[in-house]
């Protein structure tokens, strides 16, 4: 069974929604280019400070690899401390 995470990246001010932005291109291309990635998307919400993400892999260690590479990427610097609401599924 493979693990999904929906939810919302929810930015507090401009400020954090341009730090967005400037990373979430090559985010999502390191992202798409992972072994047993699905599907990944984030795209912004009719709010500017929200973005929806979607994301889809073909199991845990995929999705837990593509945790662990995030965590050290210029997008978790980048994004630190905004606040994220995602639920995930698939995982045990």
């Amino acid at each position: 069974m493979g693990v999904t995470l929906t939810g919302q990246l929810i930015c507090a001010n401009a400020a954090e929604a341009a730090r967005v932005r400037a990373a979430l291109d090559a985010h999502i291309r390191l992202t798409r280019a992972e072994p047993g990635c699905l599907s990944f998307t984030v795209v912004p919400t009719d709010d500017p400070l929200i973005w929806q993400v979607d994301e889809a892999f073909t199991d845990a260690a995929a999705f837990e690899a593509h945790q662990a590479r995030a965590e050290g990427s210029d997008w978790a610097r980048q994004t630190a401390g905004i606040e994220r609401r995602y639920t995930v599924n698939g995982l045990t």
